[in-house]
């Protein structure tokens, strides 16, 4: 269903002659199609939704360290391209939760799980991503879970 999403917006954007958003979507394209090869090479199922999802937030992610990097350089004009990719990237991406729903979804899941310390933040960050995939940045909901384990 998003891969068929995006495709759609690849040939509305080539339509419109919008090329930041059409290069960023064929960029997009094209990392779903290597995962996809490299699922067929180890004999699994095409790329799912959460798969999609899951290179898209990767995308993101780095775009958001280049366009930090081109800032820091002195490139504004690299910076706010990057700020455009990111702008295509996140119309695919599900809603986020926001910061204090993720404070309360990892509390839930601190108590609900019986973690104790540092120890058990793997199986709290694995029943996040179980119940959670793609509504939140991980990164933000480990450094939660941490704090709340110390």
């Amino acid at each position: 269903m998003l891969r068929d999403k995006l495709a759609l917006a690849q040939k509305d954007a080539s339509k419109e002659e919008d090329p930041v958003r059409f290069c960023t979507l064929r960029l997009v394209h094209a990392a779903i199609k290597d995962r996809d090869l490299a699922h067929r090479a180890n004999g699994k199922d095409p790329v799912s939704d959460d798969d999609i999802a899951g290179i898209l937030f990767q995308m993101l992610k780095q775009r958001k360290e280049s366009s930090r990097l081109y800032e820091e350089k002195g490139r504004p004009d690299l910076a706010a391209q990057e700020r455009q990719e990111m702008a295509v990237i996140r119309e695919f991406l599900p809603a986020q939760l926001p910061e204090d729903k993720i404070r309360e979804v990892c509390a839930s899941v601190v108590e609900e799980t019986g973690a104790q310390g540092l120890r058990d933040m793997g199986r709290c960050i694995e029943t996040l991503k179980d119940r959670y995939s793609g509504q939140m940045d991980f990164s933000k909901a480990s450094g939660v879970v941490k704090d709340m384990l110390k």
